[in-house]
Parts: C-alpha cells; structure tokens; sequence
C-alpha cells in the first residue's frame, strides 16, 4: 500500500525518469506527425449531435394506429385516415422514456413507408387534416417536438420519401419502383420537396433530419431536397444522399461498432453507406478518411429473443432487451467513438408501454452508476497528460474524449497506473478516441494516472481523460 504522501515524495523522481514520449525523425521533427495539416473536423451541427450521444427513436405509423401488425416495412395499401385515432396519444409521456434512459436528443418518424403524414401536410390529402383524431387538426410533430424542448431534450425528424405506400412509390420510384423518369415521378418529387419544406420550416431548429433509406438527387430520379434542409435547417445535421451524409449508419441494427472506430470517412465519389467505397469502412471509418462522417450504432429496444421489432406489436413485452445487453451496446458504440440510437415503441393508443419506460431507466441508472461521477478528470494538450487522483483508489473504467473540433489527431495511446511499490503497469491501450472512449479493465489500485500518445496526427487536445471505480 502507498499513500498520497509517499507518492507526492518520489512522483517527480518518477515522471523525471519516464522515456520521452515522442520519436524524433532527423532534424527534430516529430516521427508520429504524419501531415502538417489539421485532419478533418466537424461542423457546429456535428460536434452538437455527437456530444448528444444517446438518442430515441420513436417509431410510430397508420398502420399501428389502424392495429395492422402485418409488417409495416412491407405494407403496400393506404389506410382510410379516420382509422388513425390514437386517443391517449401523449407526447410528454414519450419523454418519460428518454429521460429515463439519459438521452439527450429524439427522433420521431413524421411519416414512414405507408405515407401517412402525421402533421399538417398540405403536400396531398393523406395526412393528420384528413383523419378524426382531435377533428383534423391535431399535429403530431408538433406534439412531440414541443414535448421534447419542455423536458430538455433535442428533437430532430425522421420520414421516408424512398417508400410511399400512398404514392405506391418502392425503393425511390412511383409505380412501385418502376416508375423513374416520367411524368408521376417528377410530381411525386415536388410532393417530396414540399413535405421536406414543411418539416424543415415549421418547427424551429432541429438537431438533425433522417431521410430513411436515404434521399435520391435529381440525377437520379429523384426530389432536390438539400437546398430546401440547407435553407431552414442550416446547423442541422443531414443523414443522408450520396451527396452528403453527416453521419453514416455503422452497417448493423445490433448494437455495436468495431473497434477501433474512426469519424472520417473516404470524400471522394458517393458519400453514402450504399456505395462501394462505404460499405467496407461503415463498422470502422477510415483514419485516413477525407470528410467527417461519424457513426451511428442503432438497435431496437425489442430486439431480444429472436425478434427485431421498430414498431409495436401486441404482447411482445418479454421481447425488450435486458438492461446489461443495452450498457454493453452502450460501451460499444458510445465508447467507441458513435451515437447509440435506441428504437422506442409508440402503441396504438399512443403511448409508451411503461415496460420499456422501466427497462430504459434500469440502463440509465446503470449508466450514471459506473460513469456518473469521476474519481479525478483533467484536459490539456500534448504527447503526454497525467492524473493525479485525490487519494490512492481503487478504478476499473476510464474515459477519454478529444476536443474533436480540432479533429481526430490520436492515432495510438496507452494509459498506465501508479500502483503500490511505486511502478507504472499498462492498463489499457488503443488507436482511435475520438469523441469518447470507454476503456473497462480489472480493478486497480492506483494513485496516479497517465496517458502516452504513441502515434498521432498533429498534437493531441485531450477534452477528458477521467477515472472511475464503477462499483
């Protein structure tokens, strides 16, 4: 055992002693400097949504409210709208949920495969004015993002204009797929621009826009909708074309990134999860990527025991994922430089079932139990960054984020522990950190910490390298 006053005796002995941390080239340049230009960085939009780190997604369409649980990925009929009345619909009850789970932002499905819009849509006579939930006058949008602003979380807008069972438009095209290059298809791409503008327009600033399987530009087909999200929405984040992709989907709905997991992505080409120069690199990034492309790790709450479901289904409560399953996807996205998008159910009455409002509050809790509060955290730039903890404790996870407005610059680190007798031992080491890193290992007594940049870019900025003992 060692004391804090024996440490302070021989610690500077000790960091006297320690090799240098950066290999000098000839003339005394620094080795591990691969350019003298600043890597790519995000924009305010991107820094805003990455620092948001866990998100809901509230899945909700006519067909649930209609109980039509066939698939409402494959459903190719519209619903007369006065089936839609989901009279306990509650938005603030929805934000139980996100609390719960310690999310900061939400997203909810405007419209989905079937074309329903679920707010005030003047695009065509399939929308919220149509039905005789609260007279033709009710606004879903509207609901949840008020809901969302008055419980402090940022709310952002899914829809679909790849698949309109309204429009019979599949996989982009009207006439179910068939239809590209004639007249109904350049009238169905107004009606798209049109729905962009309203949802980008009317309900003040949004943290992102998600075009479900993604958006078709002119030159193929399909709606201009980039200059309409830049217009209304410009410090949102636009997910996704083959023109731009603020965020790319990490190639999986099961929870989890590769590691090591970088934010840049390959600029040259489509920038989209559907190209070929993407796809290989979704799980990973690209450390030598020429544009800032973060990830994004999805996975539905009820996605245990076999099923994968987005949308409601009756009895299916036994379906939620355990509370341990959902920390470990969030050590393996969050900690590894991604978003964690968490699918949330709306009924057809229109709430929340209160089994997952339960399961999402025992992993927030879980959360703010291990990473809630540091032991000692500190920031600086440079090769090499200690951390002397208050007294000698006990740790098992740490954290490390860079300030990534000046981009990813780590590229390979090893942290190590002052323990008893006064040695410095390994605990942890890795490539990328980017926006967070979440290092877990066996518990350690220690008294300092200390981080060694091997290999980076240009000289690190250290946000956070923070200790824990998670109990």
């Amino acid at each position: 055992m060692f004391t804090r006053r024996s440490f302070l005796k021989i610690g500077g002995a000790v960091v006297a002693g320690a090799p240098a941390m950066r290999l000098l080239a000839a003339g005394g340049r620094p080795a591990t400097a691969t350019s003298p230009t600043s890597p790519p960085h995000p924009t305010p939009a991107q820094l805003a949504w990455q620092d948001c780190e866990v998100g809901l997604l509230y899945s909700f369409d006519m067909p649930i409210a209609a109980r039509d649980f066939t698939n409402c990925y494959k459903i190719r009929k519209a619903f007369d709208p006065s089936q839609y009345n989901p009279e306990k619909l509650d938005a603030d009850q929805w934000m139980e949920a996100a609390k719960a789970a310690g999310a900061k932002y939400a997203i909810f499905t405007a419209t989905h495969f079937n074309g329903f819009m679920q707010w005030q849509s003047d695009a065509y006579p399939y929308s919220l004015k149509q039905s005789r939930w609260r007279t033709g006058k009710g606004d879903v949008v509207a609901d949840f993002v008020a809901a969302c602003r008055k419980a402090g979380i940022l709310p952002g807008i899914f829809f679909s204009t790849s698949h309109n069972a309204y429009w019979q438009v599949w996989d982009h095209y009207v006439d179910w797929g068939k239809g590209k290059d004639t007249p109904r298809q350049a009238t169905f791409n107004k009606i798209a621009e049109k729905m962009t503008e309203e949802l980008c327009s009317r309900y003040g600033k949004l943290i992102q826009i998600w075009y479900d399987a993604g958006a078709k530009l002119p030159p193929e087909g399909g709606p201009d909708v980039l200059p309409i999200f830049d217009k209304y929405q410009p410090d949102s984040v636009f997910y996704n074309s083959k023109q731009r992709s603020d965020h790319r989907w990490i190639g999986n709905e099961k929870g989890f990134a590769d590691y090591p997991c970088w934010a840049t992505m390959p600029g040259k080409g489509e920038v989209s999860h559907n190209s070929s120069a993407w796809r290989k690199l979704l799980a990973t990034g690209d450390p030598d990527g020429t544009i800032w492309s973060p990830g994004m790790v999805d996975v539905p709450l009820r996605g245990a025991n076999g099923k994968h479901n987005w949308f409601w289904w009756p009895d299916e409560d036994q379906f939620i994922e355990p509370a341990d399953s959902l920390v470990r996807m969030y050590c393996q996205s969050v900690g590894r430089n991604c978003n964690f998008i968490i699918g949330e159910v709306v009924t057809s009455e229109g709430l929340v079932p209160d089994a997952d409002i339960r399961r999402l509050a025992e992993f927030g809790n879980e959360i703010r139990r291990r990473l809630g509060k540091a032991i000692a955290e500190t920031r600086g730039p440079g090769e090499v960054l200690e951390l002397l903890l208050p007294r000698p404790s006990t740790i098992n996870h740490l954290i490390l984020m860079e300030d990534i407005a000046h981009g990813e610059r780590i590229r390979k680190y090893v942290i190590e522990a002052l323990v008893p007798g006064n040695q410095w031992v390994k605990l942890c080491e890795g490539q990328s950190v980017g926006h967070k890193r979440i290092e877990s290992f066996a518990p350690t007594e220690a008294a300092k910490i200390r981080l060694r940049v091997l290999e980076a870019k240009a000289t690190p900025e250290i946000r956070c390298l923070a200790a824990y003992a998670a109990g």
